[in-house]
């Protein structure tokens, strides 16, 4: 039952992800920064999933894993290393450091836990910004620029390796989902105390999720790095990169395979018509968002299409 199950849920990604290696040949600049865009806030959205949407923790360490990532790898090439290889780098930087981080903070539960992790964001904002031997300070860091490419074909390179980066982000959130590490993910999210009696090794279990939360995101922000060429502490440290993570998988659906994606696709609408017209509130909507659909619709958007299938059937 769980391996036809898979075999759909396969299905229906290879289909969409065909749909999506398509988006370049329509030759549009703005196409194709929408859609690497929605690539990378599918990344966040997926990564976040392991966390908070399996195992239940409101993490807000994701705008600490892209900044790492996007220094680690901007450092790595500066000082050399071919540019793939950064990238991979940067993520095992970020996996690494959720593994010693999620050892000290994942014994907290609740706001406790939250507050905790939002404040790991600012501190390596400050470290960041006093480091200026080795990550510019507050003067930022430039990135090589490939010459020998078109711009056409920087936007194409960077949207694919982006399309690559949400594959296996993915298949790793599929292959968790039908594991046993997805299972006793799901049971501490029920009830961290009973899982522990029945056996689970929940510490092992949570920093496991927390690693898998943060190594995808430090890729994306080593790519994003790249692709824009110029980071600085207040870009890639900004909270609002744990914020939106958060709105998109619970506008999606918490702890479900595709609702991450949804949300991603969805909120970077509303952010194109919408929020980009209202600066000023951006936050303040974000947040609104937030307590509307915990209240309104917990389950996201796909608890919709499944409340109208009971009801047809």
């Amino acid at each position: 039952m769980a391996s036809g199950r898979m075999k759909r849920e396969l299905a229906i990604a290879a289909g969409a992800l065909a749909l999506a290696a398509a988006l370049p040949l329509s030759g549009d600049a703005y196409v194709l920064r929408i859609g690497t865009t929605v690539l990378l806030y599918s990344v966040l959205a997926m990564s976040w999933n392991f966390i908070g949407g399996m195992t239940g923790y409101p993490s807000f360490a994701s705008a600490a894993f892209f900044g790492l990532g996007a220094y680690a790898g901007a450092i790595a090439q500066t000082s050399g290393m071919p540019m793939g290889l950064a990238w991979g780098f940067a993520g095992l930087v970020a996996l690494v450091f959720a593994g010693l981080l999620g050892l000290a903070l994942l014994h907290l539960r609740g706001h406790y836990f939250a507050i905790a992790s939002l404040v790991v964001a600012e501190v390596l904002r400050e470290i960041a910004n006093s480091a200026t031997d080795l990550t510019g300070g507050g003067m930022g860091l430039n990135l090589p620029v490939a010459r020998d490419m078109s711009i056409q074909a920087q936007a194409m390179f960077f949207f694919y390796a982006m399309l690559a980066l949400a594959a296996l982000n993915f298949l790793a959130t599929l292959a968790t989902a039908h594991s046993r590490l997805g299972f006793g993910l799901r049971c501490i999210q029920q009830n961290e105390s009973a899982a522990d009696m029945i056996g689970v090794n929940t510490t092992l279990y949570k920093t496991a999720a927390f690693m898998l939360s943060a190594v995808f995101v430090g890729a994306s922000g080593a790519i994003y790095a790249s692709w824009v060429n110029y980071i600085e502490p207040s870009d890639v440290f900004d909270v609002l990169f744990s914020v939106k993570a958060i709105v998109m998988v619970l506008l999606g659906g918490a702890g479900s395979l595709f609702g991450p994606l949804i949300g991603a696709a969805v909120f970077l609408g509303l952010e194109e018509l919408l929020w980009r017209n209202l600066l000023q509130i951006h936050t303040g909507i974000l947040g609104l968002l937030i307590v509307l659909l915990v209240l309104f619709l917990p389950r996201g958007l796909l608890s919709l299409s499944r409340r109208r299938w009971r009801i047809a059937t």
